[in-house]
């Protein structure tokens, strides 16, 4: 016999069918978000493999609670904070985002402008994730999912001012990024020109 799935038209009867344990839903909000959250779990999670266990997690924890999602926001939103929870737990697990890196290179200050008329957003992100991952960690809480240095330090059992720090950090190693970048391309588009 061919079981139809039901297409869940809004996320109050997908929430409510969740809320029942039923497993058509459940595929469905894999379905549905599993692109968009597989992306939150790689900005703080370097290794694939590693990110999409993450992911795989995140979703099963949130059919556990979804009991506790009160629709005082999107369930999407909902769902994008279990994924950095589970994100930061399996950082804390593994210690790799406390690690730190020399910050000798950061000695050119990068040319804005052109940063601004060249870079695309593919090559910001990609840069983002060669963060070492403890700066990435808290590059991403504080510039992209809008955490406070306070809630970053709770998150993370860490002082406020490392939190800071590591920003700060993080702040620099993409400058420095920027500026090898902005030299490597200045020197494709000059020796373009002196060949044509």
């Amino acid at each position: 016999m061919l079981r139809i799935i039901p297409f869940f038209q809004s996320e109050t009867q997908l929430v409510k069918a969740l809320q029942q344990n039923e497993s058509r839903a459940q595929k469905a909000v894999y379905e549905r978000y599993a692109g968009k959250m597989m992306a939150v779990c790689t900005r703080y999670i370097a290794n694939r493999s590693d990110a999409e266990e993450v992911m795989i997690d995140g979703f099963m924890r949130a059919y556990e609670r979804i009991g506790q999602f009160r629709e005082e926001g999107s369930f999407e939103g909902w769902l994008r904070r279990i994924m950095v929870t589970e994100s930061l737990m399996y950082l804390r697990r593994t210690k790799v985002w406390r690690q730190a890196i020399s910050l000798d290179e950061v000695s050119e200050e990068p040319d804005y402008e052109w940063a601004d008329q060249a870079l695309e957003t593919d090559d910001l992100l990609r840069l983002v994730g060669q963060l070492p991952e403890g700066y990435r960690t808290i590059f991403n809480l504080y510039a992209i999912e809008g955490y406070s240095h306070q809630e970053i330090a709770q998150e993370l059992s860490i002082s406020e001012g490392t939190s800071k720090s590591q920003l700060s950090r993080a702040r620099a190693w993409l400058q420095a990024s920027l500026a090898k970048l902005e030299k490597e391309n200045y020197g494709q588009i000059k020796s373009k020109s002196t060949i044509g």
